[in-house]
């Protein structure tokens, strides 16, 4: 039994023993069952273990976690839906089914770097009654996935606010961050200054005439 110290390791045993004689008298029980626990086998204690993964009652369909598959979803009233807001439609469409979410964040340095920033980010979503499970997929790029979706639309609105936070990509589309650059914003600034320049330019011409 892989170094168990002997007495947990019949502890353990009279543990399982005494909940299974609770379903079967000795006169129901099998050869083994009624074997001293010091004499039981490899195979005995598999067969225990089985008799207690059957006797133990399923968890209710209701009580399943979010994004089990065996659980219900919600019932939708599409009376209450605002059709002009797509977001809210969203969320409530949502509720209850996993969610996925990708987030790249700004000026990428290292992985570790990434690591650390959007381990920051969960924790602020965390703080905020949001859970959701953060996956590094690229070295500037996370994936949160959200056992409810209906949080995943909370989590974005928090997410764009961060600082280093470049995009947020949600249901197919794509939200900037609040503090993101554009990338051909540089571009913009050069050829406006270039026309700045030829202006005066011409204007000097002008005067010298």
């Amino acid at each position: 039994m892989g170094g168990m110290h002997p007495l947990t390791y019949i502890l353990c045993l009279s543990l399982l023993l005494l909940t299974t004689a609770k379903k079967a008298s000795d006169e129901a029980k099998p050869d083994w069952a009624k074997k001293s626990i010091t004499d039981y086998t490899d195979a005995d204690l598999e067969r225990l273990l089985d008799q207690w993964d059957e006797d133990e009652e399923p968890i209710p369909a209701d009580e399943l976690p979010d994004g089990h598959p065996d659980k219900p979803q919600p019932q939708l009233d599409m009376s209450k839906l605002d059709m002009s807001n797509p977001e809210e439609v969203m969320k409530l469409t949502k509720k209850g089914k996993t969610v996925m979410m990708f987030v790249r964040i700004t000026n990428f340095q290292t992985r570790e770097e990434t690591e650390e920033i959007t381990s920051l980010w969960q924790t602020g979503l965390y703080n905020n009654h949001v859970q959701a499970e953060r996956f590094l997929i690229e070295d500037d790029r996370v994936m949160f996935m959200f056992r409810d979706g209906k949080y995943a639309w909370e989590a974005k609105d928090f997410l764009v606010e961060q600082e280093r936070c470049e995009e947020v990509q949600l249901e197919q589309q794509t939200y900037k961050g609040k503090h993101a650059v554009e990338k051909d914003e540089p571009k913009k600034k050069e050829k406006k200054d270039k026309k700045k320049k030829k202006k005066g330019k011409a204007t000097v011409e002008k005067v010298e005439l």
